[in-house]
């Protein structure tokens, strides 16, 4: 039966819905070139045109960029991510830091409210792992252990949302991490918001959890108008 004009939004839909789900699932790693529309349309059974229609779908919600005469590449792991990564470039490191005055109190607070010996042992290994490569200079390793510590976090708060949030903007504060590691004088380990949010954390200590955060970030406010 061929498909008539009512019958393509949905179908679109459908295939839409499918690519993202291989980009989430990981088959379609960030930054990795998709396959070609031949080998697309053929495993999924869909004319060009429905095809095109779901690309441009998930192009404009920020997961995936084409370029022409190239390919079309995985940028995000989700719409949320890709209009993050999207709004930030707008904004200056100031304003990044203020987001995460928000993201990271409310997420350290149900942080130390919920958390679980797992959350607190992950935590831990982040944070080892976050000293060890700043250490031996390995700065892509810190800048993703640093935020991955963070993301824990807010993984142990118990709000998904919340959660949902912090892996978003995971990639703008990742780059804002590795710009700020560049400048001199730079300390990448500090005890404030970390190994300090850890130990309120595992304390149950919502207000201390709370005041390591504002130092850590306050801290990181001043540095940048330095």
């Amino acid at each position: 039966m061929s498909l008539t004009p009512s019958h393509r939004p949905a179908l679109a839909e459908e295939v839409t819905a499918k690519l993202r789900a291989m980009i989430q699932s990981g088959e379609w790693p960030l930054n990795a070139k998709i396959p070609a529309e031949p080998e697309l349309m053929a495993s999924l059974g869909v004319s060009r045109g429905t095809l095109r229609e779901a690309i441009k779908a998930l192009a404009h919600g920020g997961m995936l960029e084409v370029l022409r005469g190239d390919g079309t590449y995985v940028r995000a792991t989700s719409e949320i991510s890709g209009a993050a990564q999207r709004i930030y470039k707008e904004h200056t490191q100031e304003h990044i830091v203020e987001v995460r005055m928000g993201l990271d109190t409310q997420a350290a607070r149900l942080a130390a409210r919920h958390a679980t010996a797992e959350d607190i042992a992950a935590m831990r290994a982040l944070l080892q792992l976050r000293r060890d490569a700043w250490q031996a200079g390995d700065y892509l390793t810190w800048a993703r252990a640093d935020w991955d510590f963070h993301e824990r976090v807010a993984l142990a708060s118990g709000n998904p949302l919340l959660h949902q949030l912090h892996v978003s903007f995971g990639g703008v504060f990742h780059d804002d991490l590795l710009r700020q590691q560049r400048r001199a004088g730079f300390n990448g380990i500090p005890r404030e918001g970390h190994d300090e949010l850890a130990d309120a954390i595992e304390a149950g200590d919502e207000e201390a959890a709370v005041a390591s955060v504002y130092r850590n970030l306050d801290f990181a406010k001043e540095w940048l108008k330095r």
